[in-house]
């Protein structure tokens, strides 16, 4: 089994404050958390910026690489107006 663990930074330049972001991040979540992902908001104070965290468990590395695509391929056809940075490590 492989741990692997994902940041994604967004930016979010149209958002004026932290509900705003909130609703974006939830929005974001609810779409992500159903990869069986686990995922924690590590924002900061700053609302146009977010920080997600996202953990999950995978057989190899294929299936990594597979997850990591839908991660991808949800952001971008979901969320087209974020700018969106994701990396990973796995373990």
């Amino acid at each position: 089994m492989t741990l692997t663990y994902a940041t994604l930074r967004l930016d979010l330049p149209f958002v004026a404050s932290k509900k705003g972001r909130r609703a974006i991040i939830n929005a974001i979540k609810d779409r992500i958390g159903t990869l069986n992902c686990s995922i924690l908001d590590i924002s900061g104070e700053y609302p146009k910026e977010a920080e997600i965290a996202i953990a999950f468990l995978a057989s190899d590395e294929q299936s990594v690489q597979q997850k990591i695509e839908k991660i991808e391929t949800i952001l971008a056809t979901k969320f087209p107006e974020v700018e969106i940075e994701l990396t990973y490590e796995s373990i």
